[in-house]
């Protein structure tokens, strides 16, 4: 199997008034393409500072990061993320917003962007929202907005950093279940960042494990649970669900 992403042996310190902070020790990870990989740990532990390195945002202190073989400098044209906030565009109509990315790429033309865009709003249930504005939208709305625009830009390695965590419980419920479903057509390789374990196992092929700050690498769970998968139907009725979710929870508390 082609591995897409390899984190070898990051450490990162950061500089503070007090001192230098240890935020993550000899993290190494291989991501196979079309794997969906996610990171739990507690707060403080390092999770979102890996996620900025793969993204180019941010130099580790020692240790690299490869995409496709080759080291990753700066931001890669490739790399989709997909923060906490919905981060949409108040003077763009939500159709604009979701062809932004097409347009930063630059991916067809003007009218080819338009359609993806729309057919793309389609799939996340937003046909005839095309022309609103994100201030006229529910905070779910937004966010399948912002689920629309990061596959626009067809990343071959898509970061998520806490994507749901702003959702209510039964918003949240149906957000992921459009995701999956929309994730199954397009299977980019993902790496999410979650304190959500439910999450974290319904979506996820392996979930990593990290310890408290500095993070290291506590445990790996493979996630063998069938795909397609329905989130609702995993959370209500899956026993095995819950298995792996006992086992993550207590090496989270050990």
């Amino acid at each position: 199997m082609t591995t897409t992403l390899e984190i070898d042996s990051v450490t990162h310190r950061f500089d503070t008034p007090s001192g230098g902070v240890e935020a993550v020790r000899d993290i190494s990870v291989e991501v196979a393409e079309h794997e969906f990989v996610a990171i739990v740990g507690p707060s403080g532990c390092g999770k979102t500072t890996v996620l900025n390195i793969v993204s180019g945002l941010l130099n580790p202190t020692s240790g690299g990061v490869r995409f496709e073989g080759r080291p990753i400098e700066g931001v890669h044209p490739e790399i989709g993320y997909m923060p906490a906030r919905d981060s949409l565009y108040p003077w763009r109509t939500c159709l604009r917003n979701v062809t932004l990315p097409m347009e930063f790429r630059g991916l067809g033309d003007n009218r080819s962007r338009k359609e993806t865009a729309r057919e793309l709003m389609a799939s996340v249930g937003l046909a005839g929202f095309e022309d609103s504005f994100p201030n006229a939208l529910s905070h779910g709305m937004r966010q399948r907005v912002a689920i629309a625009r990061t596959f626009a830009s067809r990343p071959r390695l898509l970061l998520m950093d806490e994507p749901f965590s702003a959702l209510d419980s039964q918003t949240k419920l149906v957000v992921q279940d459009l995701f999956l479903r929309i994730w199954e057509e397009h299977r980019q390789t993902v790496l999410l960042i979650t304190h959500d374990i439910m999450e974290a196992v319904a979506l996820a092929d392996r979930v990593i494990v990290f310890s408290a700050r500095p993070g290291t690498i506590k445990a790996v769970y493979d996630i063998d649970l069938p795909r397609p998968r329905s989130v609702q139907d995993l959370v209500f009725d899956s026993a095995e669900f819950q298995s792996h979710i006992r086992r993550i929870w207590r090496d989270l508390h050990d």
